[in-house]
């Protein structure tokens, strides 16, 4: 293995190691230094496996509330909490070492350990005992070091009775009674999958909606769903503090001026994340950082320091995995010479994978109000969908926002099955410069849950044939 590189990645999340692949296509000597398994959290303890875990749940809640509508009759139904959470963690541990034979197949170095920059050339690297093991040169750095779960004072993670999602996703068993702060995607899945299963959960969210970022009507869609599954849902509320008291957790929470203490098993808090910024020599450096994550050029991705550049969780939001492979590729390939296209951070997608699912691209009705565009707003139910009718799947509706004046497509939100794959459409059709009359014409398989996208848009121009 040699020490000279033109390219470091230091982590080997869905940010970093992606870069590094990108890089050695492109022909540069690269090596990716990670101190855990390849994936990151993405792979490891977030995307991959909480879908799993998702999966289960959705399976479990059709076959128990929906199988006789389907003519399949289930006696005697169980699950195996343990086996659910054992099939989530082999996911996780078969596609990780996939990557790894990624990255040996594309002749990528692969170090185990604890990088730290000594210098916009070196990196020391070192064990899990901090002893220093090696020490190499590049050319170039590349810090993908992602984020963690954040926290305050007020809600103590013991990562036994207050968890984050971490914890949440191997617990030994079904917890009876689960509160959730914070009500972002992280929150919502798992309050989804833990109350599909039988526990009690309540949500409690700062802002006036649960999945606080997205349209208005989509979230209280959701809210309205998650209601009727007996999930408890308190917004507008301020967690004062959290404590545990013997076998319990107390949760103190303020809402329009009034205490209300509310007690769980567990409590998972899914308040947001925080950049990993720290013990990497960034500092020392000279790395300009802001808000607990690294200053770049988003065109470029280097930072103020020559030859180090930072991509992915670390440098703020959006935090999605797709967003930090893309900046990775992007980065790379700029440091090659590349001409390249800035990513438009206005066409990111976001998925919310609880059932019904939610996703999103562009601006909220709100949002594009307040920017002063006047509007046509198209929204298409699935109750009216044939596709959505015969595979019993009625829940929700698409939502689609277009300027006025041009037609364009400003903005998405879909609320129901497979809303997360649908989204893709539109991001295409935004990439492109679509318009509503470019949508409505074109011709959708009949019959599909994608018609909802182009009968929105009719809607929206008073041409909608089923509704």
């Amino acid at each position: 293995m040699s020490n000279q590189y033109n390219i470091a990645v230091l982590g080997g999340g869905p940010g970093g190691y992606v870069a590094a692949i990108r890089a050695a296509q492109l022909g540069f000597k690269t090596v990716v230094i990670d101190k855990d398994n390849l994936g990151g959290i993405c792979l490891n303890w977030g995307c991959i496996p909480t879908k799993s875990l998702l999966k289960n749940a959705e399976i479990y809640d059709t076959v128990k509330n929906r199988s006789n509508d389907f003519g399949i009759t289930v006696k005697e139904l169980r699950f195996d909490f343990k086996k659910i959470i054992g099939r989530s963690r082999n996911i996780s541990e078969r596609i990780s070492k996939n990557v790894e034979m990624l990255i040996k197949k594309n002749k990528i170095d692969r170090i185990r350990g604890f990088g730290k920059l000594t210098s916009q050339n070196k990196i020391d690297i070192y064990d899990d005992k901090n002893n220093k093991v090696n020490s190499i040169s590049t050319d170039n750095i590349i810090v993908a070091t992602g984020a963690r779960p954040k926290s305050i004072p007020s809600i103590p993670v013991d990562k036994i009775m207050i968890i984050t999602s971490t914890e949440a996703m191997i617990l030994p068993e079904l917890p009876k009674e689960l509160i959730v702060i914070g009500a972002g995607a992280i929150g919502i899945e798992f309050a989804y999958f833990y109350s599909v299963l039988g526990t009690k959960v309540t949500v409690i969210e700062i802002m006036e909606n649960i999945l606080p970022i997205e349209d208005r009507e989509v979230s209280k869609e959701l809210e309205k769903s998650f209601k009727k599954r007996g999930i408890k849902v308190i917004t507008g509320a301020n967690v004062q503090k959290a404590e545990t008291k013997g076998k319990k957790v107390k949760v103190t929470v303020s809402v329009k001026g009034k205490n209300e203490e509310l007690t769980a098993d567990k409590v998972l808090n899914a308040i947001g994340v925080t950049g990993n910024v720290e013990g990497f020599g960034l500092e020392e450096l000279g790395v300009k950082l802001y808000k607990n994550h690294i200053k770049v050029d988003k065109s470029s991705y280097e930072t103020n320091v020559k030859g180090v550049y930072a991509i992915g969780d670390v440098i703020g939001p959006p935090w999605l995995a797709h967003v930090a492979s893309h900046e990775g590729i992007r980065c790379v390939e700029g440091i090659k010479g590349i001409k390249i296209k800035p990513i438009d951070y206005q066409n990111i997608p976001g998925c919310t994978y609880c059932q019904p699912q939610v996703a999103s691209v562009g601006l909220t009705e709100e949002k594009a109000k307040e920017q002063g565009y006047k509007i046509k707003v198209g929204r298409f139910p699935f109750l009216a969908s044939g596709k959505a009718f015969a595979v019993g799947e009625r829940e929700g509706f698409v939502k689609l926002i277009f300027d006025e004046k041009y037609g364009e497509l400003l903005g998405a939100h879909i609320i129901g099955s497979e809303a997360t794959e649908l989204i893709a459409e539109i991001v295409m059709a935004r990439e492109l410069e679509a318009t509503g009359e470019s949508i409505i014409k074109t011709v959708h398989a009949h019959p599909t849950l994608s018609e909802s996208i182009m009968e929105s848009a009719a809607q929206a121009y008073g041409e909608a044939i089923h509704i």
